[in-house]
């Protein structure tokens, strides 16, 4: 009996050690996520770019004194420390929950270091930075291939003169008066929440507020507010074409950074607690899944000709556009936006200071068909956010491979479903590559 009682208990002990064991390498990893958090916002009371968005436990903010030195040297230090500690949690697990969440916190803590170092002066080629920043290096293009595009779209435009200057003639036509843009907009964002709410249940209490505002480098910015807020800010100083009311009502809204920053929150911060989703950095791997989702989702809430029809029967009538060269305005738009690749070679241009101000306005009204405003505001854009700018078009880039390569070209439920899960998990771009292959 003494024998098979202690067989019995050995057996318990067998099963139990792994549940313990695993019970351990939990605790270890929220450990490593609060430090994780605690060190994002330590960077964020320097670099006031660094941290996007918070809404994780106040008792994880900073409450020392600002050093009058930034602290280079110690931030690198715990970001070398949380790695190494990461990947001896990875190495061993068998929980591939707790690898994935590893190698996802190992991805953002690399964009962490390259950021220190930006923010000290310590600068590396454009292709390292992006890599560091984003996990990921775009395509380089000659300027003789957006000359091969910019050709194709001048004999498609009539009339004389400059390029730019017959395409932002035909655009001109399409532009929101100011009366009309609050109209416009709301009613863009209507549809494309209606839309994504065929497919997807959101939290009841979901939100955002509308602000109109100036003298800004960008469009549209998302301000995620956590409980399933966000202010979103659209920049009336640059003229907005009937085309970026659903532009930007799908990339800020529905189904874009409104609705990633809420799903991730929802199902991975609320549902499951990883603190490490609570902190948005804006300089790390997740930018580039934000905004290539972004970008793709306006072709998920109206694909193919629903963005055209849409604007023709509704948008411009509310705004009191004729439509009638609408066709060849979308045409051109489709064209165009093959060119999004050259402000990327304009960033690249600039941080290796192999271009300078005056070229690379050259490039942003010859080749992105920019306004001369345009131009000079992205031009500080690029000062300002550096390679971010990949993650616009190679981010979207990724993400149509990744989704369509899986679901095939048509929008289907499947579509739907697959772009959610990419909204609700910890993704890099070099799984999205992985996944392509």
């Amino acid at each position: 009996m003494k024998t098979i009682l202690s067989l019995c208990l050995l057996v318990l002990l067998i099963a139990c050690a792994p549940n313990a064991s695993e019970h351990n390498e939990q605790a270890a990893m929220n450990n490593l996520a609060t430090r994780y958090v605690k060190l994002g916002l330590a960077i964020g009371q320097y670099d006031s770019d660094f941290v996007d968005a918070y809404y994780g436990p106040d008792s994880l903010k900073p409450t020392g004194p600002i050093l009058p030195v930034f602290p280079k040297d110690s931030f690198l230090s715990e970001v070398k420390n949380l790695q190494s500690s990461l990947l001896k949690i990875a190495g061993p697990t068998r929980n591939d929950t707790l690898k994935s969440r590893s190698a996802w916190l190992v991805k953002q803590l690399t964009g962490f270091a390259r950021r220190i170092r930006i923010f000290s002066g310590e600068y590396s080629t454009f292709d390292q930075e992006s890599k560091d920043l984003f996990d990921a290096v775009a395509p380089a293009h000659s300027e003789e291939h957006f000359q091969l595009l910019i050709a194709q779209l001048d004999r498609m435009l009539p009339g004389n003169g400059k390029l730019a200057d017959r395409y932002q003639k035909l655009a001109a036509h399409f532009e929101i008066p100011k009366e009309k843009i609050d109209t416009v907009f709301q009613t863009a964002i209507a549809e494309a929440r209606r839309k994504t709410l065929a497919h997807y249940k959101l939290p009841e209490q979901e939100s955002f507020k509308l602000e109109y505002v100036t003298d800004k480098p960008w469009s549209g910015y998302n301000w995620y507010q956590g409980k399933y807020k966000s202010v979103i800010q659209i920049n009336v100083s640059q003229p907005i074409f009937i085309v970026r009311a659903i532009d930007l009502a799908c990339h800020e809204g529905y189904p874009g950074h409104h609705v990633f920053n809420l799903l991730l929150e929802k199902n991975l911060y609320q549902d499951k607690g990883w603190l490490e989703i609570s902190l948005y950095p804006l300089f790390s791997p997740q930018s580039l899944i934000a905004e290539g989702s972004a970008n793709y989702g306006i072709d998920m809430a109206f694909p193919g000709e629903e963005q055209k029809e849409f604007c023709k029967k509704v948008l411009m009538p509310l705004a009191g556009i004729d439509s009638q060269y609408s066709d060849l305005y979308f045409k051109a738009l489709s064209l165009s936006s093959q060119l999004g690749y050259a402000k990327n070679e304009v960033a690249r241009g600039v941080l290796s200071q192999k271009m300078d101000d005056k070229e690379a306005i050259r490039w942003l009204s010859d080749y992105c068909l920019l306004t001369p405003k345009g131009a000079t505001d992205y031009l500080r854009f690029i000062k300002k956010y550096r390679s971010y700018v990949i993650n616009y078009n190679y981010g979207q880039e990724l993400i149509k491979n990744y989704i369509e390569n899986q679901t095939g070209s048509e929008i289907s439920d499947k579509r739907w479903q697959l772009f959610e899960k990419l909204l609700s998990h910890e993704y890099t771009a070099s799984e999205l590559r992985k996944a392509d292959k």
